[in-house]
């Protein structure tokens, strides 16, 4: 994995072996934060990022200026691994939580401008998460959600739909608060 841009432009991050993780590809990450650059202005905007898995999604935000990143990952060897990638950077505005996505989406009461989340694809409460993240975390009427998704999920119909892009075999679905602005 390599970090696309910012701050960390090119430097790559090595997994473990024993990292269980699916990370979103190269390709789809380069294609992903390309279409953000042309949606939303990076410097000082607050993140989420749901199953973080590998932080690759979470460490990209950081490198291209994001004021606060919130990574959620409840697996012990991805945190580890996460930790070890921001003191190896000395990323001071990461914070990693260890815990369920679902328990932390429960009780937070923090609102985000971009809230991105990879679950595991045979997650039984998949198909919850965009009502559950724009119910907790776009509060404020702003944001927007990124759900990496598998191709046989689609979300074109649910209400704060925005947009659908894919990146060979890796779906992204955009969700909008109406209230946000970011309807483009």
């Amino acid at each position: 994995m390599r970090i696309i841009s910012g701050k960390f432009k090119g430097r790559r991050i090595s997994a473990p072996s024993n990292i269980t993780a699916r990370p979103t590809t190269d390709f789809a990450k380069e294609g992903l934060f390309n279409l953000l650059n042309n949606r939303i202005d990076f410097e000082d905007i607050r993140v989420l990022d749901l199953f973080a898995g590998t932080g690759s999604i979470s460490v990209e935000f950081v490198s291209r200026g994001a004021a606060s990143v919130v990574s959620v990952e409840q697996n012990d060897r991805h945190c580890a691994f996460i930790r070890k990638v921001c003191n190896e950077l000395k990323i001071q505005n990461l914070s990693l939580l260890k815990t369920d996505v679902f328990r932390f989406l429960k009780s937070s009461r923090a609102s985000y401008d971009v809230v991105f989340a990879d679950p595991p694809y045979d997650h039984p409460a998949f198909e919850t998460l965009p009502d559950l993240v724009i119910n907790t975390c776009m509060t404020s009427g702003k944001g927007l959600f990124i759900l990496e998704h598998p191709s046989k999920m689609d979300f074109s119909t649910h209400p704060y739909f925005n947009d659908h892009r894919h990146y060979g075999n890796v779906n992204f679905t955009f969700f909008a608060n109406p209230k946000t602005g970011n309807e483009d």
